[in-house]
């Protein structure tokens, strides 16, 4: 039992890490960018508040432990702006090395599960993971929208490219579906995202 909580403590302090890396995406006052365990956070309290909008019956324990353990990767993968093509062509490969060591960490059964979920959410074949990976795509999406278009000007994004990567919002809620095209249409009229020709069809 020493050991097994030893291991623990040993993970827990390693995951303290996760409060240093640094996302695109500024908090909704703009006054900062936001880190992973911010946003995180931010998740879990979103699948709390939001679990009667998923499309179907969502294990709400089960979603809140994949939000906060999906960005555990990034302790060693670094944060990958998800429009960089680039950055994107091995992020697989880096996180998916950066889940074997640090559950590794862990006692093998808390390991094992914390494993399981991360995969889980990577997958996207569940209820649980569709409705997560939503959330993961809707908070800074609804940042970027409260900091005069944050990310999406910096970067010169196209109103195709965000809704490319909203879909899975569409698939886990119609609700929130709706309320993430109204967002994009707002944001376009505000003239703080980039419309383009091909809106609606797949990202450039």
């Amino acid at each position: 039992m020493k050991q097994r909580l030893l291991k623990q403590m040993e993970f827990i302090k390693e995951a303290d890490r996760l409060k240093t890396i640094y996302r695109q995406t500024l908090v909704s006052d703009g006054s900062k960018r936001e880190n992973d365990a911010e946003h995180s956070w931010h998740l879990a309290l979103m699948a709390m508040l939001l679990q009667e909008h998923a499309a179907e019956p969502v294990d709400l324990l089960r979603v809140i432990k994949m939000v906060l353990i999906h960005d555990l990767v990034e302790i060693d993968a670094g944060d990958t702006f998800c429009y960089d093509q680039s950055a994107n062509a091995d992020k697989e490969e880096r996180e998916h090395k950066a889940a074997q060591r640090l559950f590794a960490m862990l006692p093998e059964d808390q390991g094992r599960e914390m494993w399981e979920l991360w995969q889980e959410f990577e997958d996207r074949e569940t209820a649980e993971a569709l409705f997560a990976a939503a959330l993961d795509r809707l908070q800074p999406m609804l940042n970027n929208a409260a900091t005069g278009g944050g990310t999406w000007t910096r970067h010169d994004i196209a109103s195709s490219q965000v809704r490319k990567r909203g879909e899975p919002i569409v698939q886990a809620s119609a609700s929130l579906g709706e309320y993430f095209e109204s967002l994009l249409e707002q944001a376009m009229a505000e003239g703080i995202l980039r419309s383009d020709e091909n809106s609606k069809g797949e990202a450039k």
